[in-house]
């Protein structure tokens, strides 16, 4: 169970269903739904099939955990002293697992993601793609080591690092398609800019909620992070100012959020999903942000924000079902 929480089992479990949801529920509706010519659909294309197999996706799959596992991981072992302040009645290093045996688990969580990575982008014919397992694990121990203690650049790094699990996976996912005549050509172009447009939408969602809670965890943290003399926003310009910053993104993701529901003012499915599990909570956690000050409450809004990335994530689900 201590290794089950050193390694963050319910974020791994998050991070798992953004892969499969994006490849089995996502991909597959614009792909290879039936759809009809008013729609300006792919029914005359041909493909040749999706880039990786079930297999192939388990390994894939498995590769990101490992390295995301990693991450954790090293994060928890350069964090001991701030956690033993933060939050002493959880502290797993050096309590349940030696920090000798942290460092094995990081090295072979890391290792073992950097190779699984390494394979499925050279069996795949995507050998460039080896660099994205490359540079997410080194992102990560900088980011542990160094770029945590900075001013926002760190809470930017880990937010876009997850926003990078749904690009890579619809990157190693998009099906090859078979272009023999120009409709073809138009049709699968159509397909990949819808595709696109849909990536950039989810991967800005994760990214703006993934900053606020960074910030509000800065926040939680701001105790344990004096003693390790780091230079967080809450650090450098207190709570309540922090909180204001935290409030200024929750203001763009509700922007961003209100002009996507716009565009899908046609599909009621979608909008009121939206308006139901992403906008009503959204705007409850704005006016709970606005009115917080203890570390309570900050820990109640870290947690509603992950549920609000959660109803995000499931919202894929909708595209197969429509």
């Amino acid at each position: 169970m201590d290794f089950l929480r050193l390694i963050r089992y319910k974020n791994l479990l998050m991070v798992l269903l953004t892969m499969v949801l994006t490849k089995y529920a996502l991909i597959d509706s614009i792909f290879f739904s039936d759809l009809s010519f008013k729609n300006y659909t792919l029914i005359h294309t041909t493909y040749l099939g999706i880039t990786l197999t079930h297999y192939q996706f388990i390994i894939f799959a498995f590769s990101i955990l490992c390295i995301t596992a990693g991450g954790y991981i090293i994060n928890d072992i350069f964090d001991i002293e701030t956690d033993k302040i933060n939050k002493p009645l959880k502290v797993i290093i050096e309590k349940s697992i030696s920090k000798k045996k942290a460092w094995i688990l990081y090295y072979s969580s890391s290792i073992l993601g950097l190779f699984l990575g390494i394979y499925i982008s050279f069996t795949t014919g995507n050998s460039l793609y080896s660099f994205f397992f490359i540079g997410t694990i080194l992102a990560l121990f900088l980011y542990s080591k160094y770029l945590k203690k900075t001013l926002f650049i760190g809470n930017l790094l880990v937010s876009v690092l997850l926003g990078l699990v749904l690009f890579i996976t619809i990157l190693f996912n998009e099906p090859k398609a078979h272009n023999s005549n120009l409709l073809e050509v138009i049709s699968n172009t159509a397909t990949s800019f819808r595709l696109l447009f849909i990536m950039i939408t989810y991967i800005i969602f994760s990214v703006l909620t993934n900053i606020i809670r960074e910030i509000i965890k800065d926040i939680e943290d701001i105790n344990g992070d004096l003693k390790i003399k780091a230079k967080t926003l809450p650090i450098l310009f207190g709570r309540k100012r922090a909180s204001k910053v935290a409030f200024f993104f929750s203001a763009i993701l509700l922007v961003f959020l209100l002009i996507v529901l716009q565009s899908l003012i046609s599909d009621y499915v979608l909008l009121t999903y939206g308006i139901l599990f992403i906008l009503l909570p959204l705007l409850y956690f704005m006016y709970k942000l606005w009115i917080s000050e203890s570390k309570k409450e900050f820990s109640f809004l870290s947690n509603l924000m992950k549920v609000i990335m959660l109803f995000g994530i499931l919202s894929m689900v909708l595209f197969k079902l429509k």
